[in-house]
């Protein structure tokens, strides 16, 4: 037993389809209350949008987004690395929508934190965990395959898919996949 070291395999990510993708939003966007529901499609489609770690968007303060840069600033990211996440219009738009109706909906903030909770206070990962499971759950996503899928894996999806993209606008990849690292 001491010849081969045994090494622990990594499990094989799962790839969402855009209608995945979808499914998931429109799921968070039926949720009953109206702050939870803004909360979750809105950390969900910055998840999908930018490939970010789960911990790192639930640690994001609101001074971590410079609205006129158009980025996020990642203080404590994987080994404590910090880094800056530039954001489509689009997304800074979503963020945009999402803080006015955060500040409507729940005024007495308790945190610094952008995505709160109904307590106002900053979301906890296991909650956001478990919300996600129901929605894949509801949402039939997976159905039939060996995966189930996860939420990291919407990180996974988004490396695919910008190496995809990368690769049929004819970029030389190989210089960019640091970035993909972080």
């Amino acid at each position: 037993p001491d010849l081969l070291p045994y090494r622990p395999q990594r499990q094989t990510p799962y790839i969402y389809t855009d209608a995945e993708v979808a499914a998931l939003l429109q799921g968070a966007r039926c949720l009953s209350d109206p702050l939870m529901s803004a909360t979750y499609t809105t950390l969900l489609g910055l998840l999908a949008a930018t490939g970010m770690r789960v911990g790192e968007a639930l640690r994001l303060d609101q001074q971590d987004i410079d609205w006129p840069g158009s980025l996020l600033t990642v203080s404590h990211s994987k080994f404590g690395k910090a880094r800056h996440v530039p954001l489509h219009g689009s997304t800074i738009t979503a963020l945009d929508d999402y803080a006015q109706a955060r500040d409507r909906l729940r005024p007495p903030r308790r945190t610094p934190s952008f995505f709160i909770s109904r307590a106002g206070t900053r979301v906890l990962h296991q909650n956001f965990h478990h919300v996600f499971l129901r929605l894949v759950r509801l949402s039939g996503i997976g159905g039939g395959r060996s995966r189930r899928p996860r939420l990291h894996d919407l990180r996974h999806t988004f490396a695919v898919r910008t190496l995809r993209d990368w690769y049929r606008a004819g970029v030389d990849v190989e210089p960019r996949l640091p970035r993909l690292s972080t």
